[in-house]
């Protein structure tokens, strides 16, 4: 090969590596090229999925790709965990983490997932307060008498939830060890079987989540003693905080809920799926859906302000857990 000749050889070889170069990168920032998958640690028709399920579409549009939600339920939302953190970090698999996540792995440290080191959140997207309800034929009228049937027959009340470290466990055992109350736990296959087992009678109260809840409460099925938020529901106006009957700001207990994605996902990645995220939430039609269902809109000022949420968060539910004593088989 003469000089020439190598010499244009060597120059197309470089313009098709810069080219070629340039062309991953543009396939590199063009996220998402596909449909982005949200995976919901909780049953579907369950407060948390319908919400997801309303958002979803408005995050689909800003992000000019569809969203395809897919449940994975089980073990308290850490089966969907430990699946999203094994996904490829490139924001096509998104999980909706939330405040179970944290408790489960406090419950239970020899969980092969650590919410707090294998996820980057992105933003908290909502927050609801649960619901202490009780059948509507049911006797109990009030905290006051609930606590007081408690206290008089020890151990023959119990509270249902979906799940040892869910926010209904939580919830009972943060008023029985308030009240030094002896109600027995009775975890269930998933939280929308919360009102079934009320209108059963196999459980006699339960602090189910708002968006589940009211619902049922509007419908003449539940009755609402209390609710965990700090100020009345919106959609519950005389159901009293349930802090402001004890007294006690331990019982002001949120479950919250946002997007987090693998570690490692790039940060243009997360930027984009912040922005767009934002940009959903801002919708009209969002922010009705959610409070229709007790719940509110929130977000994050960051993906970082997000992740001290979170550790915050985590402090916070550590203490509960010591408070209430509750371990990963109580």
């Amino acid at each position: 090969m003469d000089r020439r000749t190598f010499c244009l050889s060597a120059a197309s070889s470089a313009f098709s590596g810069a080219f070629l170069s340039a062309t991953a990168a543009h396939a590199a920032e063009a996220y998402p090229s596909r449909p982005v998958r949200i995976i919901v640690p909780y049953a579907a028709g369950g407060g948390p999925d319908v919400m997801v399920r309303q958002f979803g579409p408005k995050l689909g549009e800003a992000l000019g790709q569809a969203t395809v939600i897919e449940n994975k339920v089980g073990a308290g939302g850490v089966l969907a965990a430990q699946y999203a953190a094994q996904a490829q970090p490139d924001g096509y698999t998104v999980l909706v983490g939330s405040n179970s996540h944290l408790i489960q792995k406090i419950l239970q440290p020899s969980l092969k997932f650590d919410p707090t080191t294998e996820f980057i959140p992105v933003t908290t997207i909502g927050t609801s307060p649960s619901v202490l309800v009780v059948a509507a034929n049911s006797p109990y009228r009030s905290v006051e008498e609930l606590v007081a049937a408690v206290k008089a027959k020890p151990g023959k009340l119990n509270y249902g939830s979906g799940g040892i470290g869910s926010a209904a466990h939580l919830g009972g055992a943060t008023l029985m060890s308030l009240v030094n109350g002896n109600a027995v736990h009775v975890p269930l296959k998933g939280s929308v079987e919360i009102p079934l087992s009320l209108l059963r009678g196999d459980t006699d109260f339960a602090f189910t989540i708002a968006g589940t809840a009211i619902p049922q409460v509007k419908g003449g099925k539940l009755r609402a003693l209390a609710v965990t938020s700090a100020a009345p529901l919106k959609e519950l106006p005389n159901v009293p905080p349930l802090r402001d009957v004890m007294r006690s700001e331990l019982t002001v207990q949120e479950f919250w809920f946002g997007l987090w994605v693998p570690l490692k996902t790039p940060a243009e990645v997360i930027a984009k799926l912040y922005s767009s995220t934002i940009q959903a939430l801002g919708d009209p039609a969002v922010k009705t859906a959610f409070e229709l269902t007790g719940n509110s809109v929130i977000h994050s000022d960051s993906p970082k302000a997000d992740a001290a949420f979170v550790q915050a968060e985590n402090r916070k539910w550590t203490e509960i857990i010591k408070l209430t004593g509750v371990t990963a088989s109580s």
